[in-house]
């Protein structure tokens, strides 16, 4: 990677004076006027509005009447360093994107109020200046890092206005009346607010917006279902390469994930879980660097982000050979049939709860059948020892957020009411930990979880990944299709 240069002015049209380092010698006067001509127009005239447009500008019409005469800010973030001078790749935040559905470093909404309601003004970085050299000289410039787009092309993508957002601190500074801003992404935009913001009003508006999101409208739904299919064939991507994952490690599953993510996707949505062995039996194994091993059970859960930013989640437990043994069969059923009474039980009316309390009771019983725990099963599931082996809740929402709106209020999501158009997961599972003495020696380091995105619908509810085999008997027919 080539070390970028250090300019001394990146705003402005005053000329960047490159520091003399060894490396990058001063810019000679030639040189500067030479970099200023000689450049064909680019400007993308003919650009459509993004698909989500429309949506975007609802979603704000509904945050500026709940929030009537106040300023609204609700920055996107900025790059985070990794190591020296190289950083993490961005990834804007939620509220940002789904207000806008810009997904740039540094942009910053703002809502200003008005007699009736607001005016938005989308806030970016404009395409690097020519003039004073920053498009070649600056580490984030256009050579350096690429082309971003003009205001004026914003404004066509995002159908707002569209400003220069290195003037914004200093406008946000001088401004009067009361403010209100997503905090934890823009320390220089917090920085401006200090005097003008309070944490309780702050976080009225990151939770409204967070219980905006519980309900996907049809743009939102199309981007899941697509998350979800891609996530399918990564899962076939993997089965068909589990022979390569057992001459290595699970990285081998773990990078042949990645790819389809990013083949079809724009990453991963979250760390991929590809737990093989007694690994299943932690919740959130993102190590993968374990052995993959025939008669062992790959725990599988993972999910593509679309390049909207919508995620999939789901999860398989898969017999490395191709086959379960009789007791991996005997477990991976009971997780199976207490996925089948949690998604029974959401459909809308239905409590939040519900699908949760209707699986862990499937697999209390058969804890107790299987001599593991004292009955009866009220008794159990009263003082939660199920939990032992379970550990886990029964799934949540799902959305731009693997686990989306999650500082919605208790009474609105998981004390709730299920409505048509919630999305979330419904994943129960067993764990019986290698160094369980509770247990007989034959289930020590099985870990089972099925999971599933499911969609509320106005009559029930919609399997999106349906599209991967449940039953265990389908998931062995499943596999040796794929292995030929």
């Amino acid at each position: 990677m080539t070390e970028q240069p250090a300019p001394e002015n990146p705003e402005g049209d005053e000329p960047i004076k490159q520091r003399k380092n060894g490396l990058y010698p001063a810019v000679s006067d030639e040189l500067a006027e030479n970099m200023k001509s000689g450049w064909a127009d680019t400007e993308l005239r003919d650009l459509r509005p993004i698909p989500q447009a429309e949506e975007t500008a609802r979603r704000r019409a509904e945050l500026s009447a709940r929030f009537p005469g106040e300023r609204l800010v609700i920055p996107a973030g900025n790059l985070k360093t990794r190591s020296n001078d190289t950083e993490y790749a961005f990834r804007a935040s939620t509220e940002y994107v789904y207000l806008t559905g810009d997904q740039t470093q540094d942009g910053v909404l703002v809502l200003e109020p008005t007699a009736d309601g607001h005016d938005a003004t989308l806030y970016l970085l404009p395409r690097s200046n020519r003039e004073n050299g920053e498009f070649w000289l600056d580490g984030m410039g256009e050579l350096w890092v690429g082309r971003r787009y003009s205001l004026a092309e914003g404004e066509r993508l995002y159908g707002l206005p569209c400003a220069d957002v290195r003037e914004l601190t200093a406008a946000l500074a001088k401004a009067t009346g009361p403010v209100r801003a997503v905090r934890g992404h823009d320390a220089g935009i917090e920085a401006a607010l200090t005097d003008k913001v309070t944490a309780e009003r702050d976080e009225e508006l990151r939770i409204f917006i967070s219980e905006q999101r519980l309900v996907k409208d049809a743009f939102e739904i199309a981007e899941l279902q697509k998350a979800v299919d891609s996530t399918v064939r990564g899962f076939e991507d993997v089965v068909k390469v589990l022979d390569k994952a057992e001459a290595t490690s699970e990285r081998y599953i773990e990078g042949t994930f990645f790819l389809r993510a990013r083949v079809e996707g724009n990453d991963i949505g979250y760390g991929s879980i590809c737990a093989a062995g007694p690994h299943a039996t932690t919740l959130h194994w993102v190590r993968n660097d374990g052995p993959v091993r025939a008669g062992e059970l790959l725990l599988l859960d993972a999910g593509v982000e679309t390049h909207t930013l919508y995620t999939a989640d789901v999860t398989r437990t898969l017999p490395i050979n191709g086959t379960y043994t009789e007791l991996q069969r005997k477990i991976y059923d009971a997780v199976y049939e207490a996925q089948e009474a949690g998604i029974a039980a959401v459909r809308p009316g239905a409590k939040y709860r519900d699908f949760h309390d209707a699986a862990q009771r499937v697999l209390a019983e058969k804890l107790v059948e299987w001599g593991l725990v004292e009955g009866p099963v009220e008794r159990v599931l009263e003082l939660g020892l199920q939990r032992r082996w379970t550990l886990h809740g029964t799934g949540h929402m799902l959305g731009l957020d693997v686990h989306d709106c999650a500082v919605a209020r208790t009474e609105t999501y998981v004390d709730g009411v299920l409505e048509p158009g919630m999305v979330l997961t419904v994943e129960p599972g067993l764990y019986f930990q290698a160094d369980d003495l509770t247990v007989p020696e034959e289930y020590r380091g099985i870990g089972v979880r099925i999971e599933d995105d499911i969609l509320v619908t106005e009559d029930g509810n919609r399997n999106l990944s349906a599209g991967l085999p449940r039953t265990s008997s389908d998931v062995e027919a499943w596999m040796a299709r794929l292995k030929g």
